[in-house]
């Protein structure tokens, strides 16, 4: 059984799989905000485990046992991100925090229970797939705001970036997982947009905004 600590690492591991198959030590421990002694003493029994491959001064590989099993412990963050959400009352820029502790949490029926009062959801209040009993996930094949051009009608269905400090900022400018975005112009020196959301008033988002909204044409 896998303490929270290992946990942690299995995420972070995760995350970084899905960018690159090899992960470097040094990015792990990065990530991780550890030592890289620490972070050689966690992979060699990671190792041992079965749940990564490990070489001496090589990048790590992700096994699939490895992956199922940070798999299931995303699907519990998930998950409970989602009831906090939808259950409970939580903004979507408290949940992250909350589940962070309910994900370590060892009664899987738990989990199984919340997920069928939540209705067996797919997604998170940010729009990230939620991996099923199986440690299956899918990789939804949105599209960055910033790619469209203009006179384009998008719905608005995740994020590349749920810091607590941006999910503050798109609720100060109303922006929701579900909104039509119409994109009414885009300034050429630095990209920034010109939209509205459903039927409102026109407002300015910045290139680096726009990059992190994850959008599906209408």
């Amino acid at each position: 059984m896998a303490t929270a600590a290992k946990e942690n690492y299995l995420k972070a591991l995760y995350h970084l799989h899905l960018k690159s198959p090899e992960i470097s030590l040094t990015e792990l421990g990065q990530t991780l905000d550890l030592r890289m002694p620490t972070v050689n003493s966690m992979v060699k029994k990671f190792h041992e485990s079965g749940w990564v491959e490990y070489e001496k001064y090589k990048p790590v590989k992700l096994t699939e046992k490895g992956r199922k099993m940070a798999a299931l412990v995303i699907r519990k963050h998930r998950l409970a991100e989602m009831f906090l959400s939808q259950v409970m009352g939580f903004g979507w820029e408290e949940v992250h925090d909350i589940a962070e502790e309910l994900e370590h949490i060892k009664k899987e029926d738990f989990f199984d229970r919340m997920d069928e009062l939540l209705g067996f959801p797919g997604i998170d209040p940010h729009g990230s797939p939620i991996p099923n009993k199986d440690g299956d996930l899918v990789r939804s094949s949105y599209e960055s705001l910033s790619n469209f051009p203009v006179g384009s009608q998008v719905i608005f269905k995740a994020l590349k970036d749920s810091s607590t400090e941006f999910l503050l900022f798109l609720n100060k400018r109303s922006i929701r997982l579900g909104a039509q975005i119409n994109i009414i112009d885009i300034e050429a020196f630095d990209k920034s947009m010109s939209i509205s959301l459903d039927e409102g008033d026109a407002q300015i988002l910045s290139h680096a905004v726009a990059m992190r909204l994850l959008v599906e044409p209408k």
